[in-house]
């Protein structure tokens, strides 16, 4: 499929401009782009990138004092590698001599160990991750449409945002849908994918495995034999959409339970899985407390676990969980995600807990949807009562319809998603 390397980003627009006041750090897994936007957003910023050593040492002989009038409204890339940056930055800012700074950085510990030392209360932290289906279906920063699914976490009513939608797009609006659908099934989001030759994309998500493995680790855990660790995040990759069991995971991969819990950090504050909580309230008293883990990234998925098949359910729910929990973390959105299950067996696969409410959602696979496919949604709305907003069987087909009560909806997760 073609498309521009350069494609627009939802973050491009929530990001504050140079004439305003406070500092901004932009964090996220490598070669999310996070250095591309910034050149674009802040074009008027001088940039500076501290992977180089002499741009290290030229910024750490520069006195405290100085700072303001040496370095000033700058854009300045891998700040973690030179810890001074932290208190230089944060005396200009506090002294009134600097108005606003633009931080970059993929090593979320070192960056937040730093932030809470120096930064702490001055900063506004924003999270760029792997392209969305919604971003990849835009031509240029002007036609970024905001996907259905913003729609339905807004303060309107779902039966009011469906009931707008056409049931069955037009066949080339479809196409085109369903065009995207296929790249994000198949390479995930990853900006440097889209000039690639297809041949190509599978070798570079290969190359990305081992660089994220050289460079990142190096900064997070500072590993002298990555060997255990590869093993580990392969078998994390297989159990993506499953309930993450520590004493499991440690056994298969010869390791305590400690350090799965370590490395599965790791994993996480480099931007790699995401941890879904069970719902936190004791509608019953035989609730599974144990979290599932998500991977967010397909493309990625694909290449750490061996799945080269066009769709199974697990795709399908890492998938539209991952999109989702990107466009809430991206957008800011005040959303909180939980999954819910019962030991005799109840099950939903994602609560959506909004300021007006819960929405549920169960996630299919399939190209077509039943009544009975509502059975868990409407046993847990009775549960909830007055806090039940909707839901949603979210699915492969091509029709949004009402399927059941209370207000339950059929919706195909590309349109959800796009």
């Amino acid at each position: 499929m073609p498309m521009s390397p350069d494609k627009p980003r939802f973050l491009y627009n929530n990001l504050p401009g140079e004439t305003e006041k406070g500092i901004v750090l932009i964090t996220g897994a490598r070669q999310t782009g996070k250095t591309t936007l910034t050149k674009k957003r802040y074009s008027q910023l001088p940039y500076m990138n501290l992977d180089a050593v002499e741009e290290r040492l030229r910024l750490e002989k520069i006195p405290t004092s100085r700072w303001a009038k040496d370095v000033g409204l700058a854009a300045i890339d891998e700040v973690q590698k030179e810890p001074s940056v932290f208190e230089k930055i944060k005396y200009a800012y506090d002294a009134g001599a600097l108005s606003f700074s633009v931080l970059l950085g993929s090593s979320q510990i070192l960056l937040l160990k730093k932030i809470r030392e120096s930064l702490a209360g001055r900063i506004t932290i924003f999270e760029l991750f792997p392209m969305m289906m919604a971003e990849l279906s835009a031509s240029d920063q002007s036609t970024l449409k905001a996907p259905l699914l913003d729609k339905l976490l807004g303060d309107e009513a779902i039966s009011h945002v469906l009931e707008r939608e056409v049931s069955i797009l037009p066949s080339p609006e479809e196409a085109e849908k369903l065009n995207i659908l296929s790249y994000m099934m198949n390479y995930g989001g990853m900006p440097a994918l889209l000039h690639l030759p297809e041949e190509n994309r599978m070798r570079w998500l290969k190359d990305y495995e081992l660089t994220y493995l050289e460079r990142d680790l190096a900064d997070l855990a500072r590993l002298s034999d990555l060997e255990p660790f590869r093993l580990f995040q392969k078998l994390s990759a297989l159990r993506s959409a499953s309930l993450l069991n520590y004493s499991e995971l440690a056994r298969d991969a010869s390791i305590s339970v400690d350090t799965a819990k370590r490395y599965l950090e790791y994993l996480k504050l480099s931007y790699q899985v995401e941890l879904l909580q069970p719902y936190y309230r004791n509608l019953t008293s035989s609730l599974v407390k144990t979290p599932k883990l998500y991977w967010l990234d397909i493309g990625i998925w694909r290449v750490l676990s061996g799945f080269s098949g066009q769709t199974s359910g697990q795709l399908i729910e890492t998938m539209v969980v991952s999109e989702i929990i990107k466009w809430i973390k991206t957008m800011r959105r005040a959303v909180e995600l939980y999954f819910y299950r019962t030991r005799s067996g109840l099950e939903v696969d994602l609560l959506m807990q909004t300021s007006h409410g819960l929405i549920g959602v169960e996630i299919k696979s399939r190209q077509e949807c039943a009544g009975k496919d509502a059975t868990p949604l409407q046993q847990i709305a009775a549960q909830l009562g007055e806090e039940w907003r909707g839901g949603l069987i979210v699915y492969g087909g091509n029709s949004i319809k009402r399927i059941a009560e209370p207000n339950i909806w059929a919706v195909p997760f590309w349109r959800l998603l796009m």
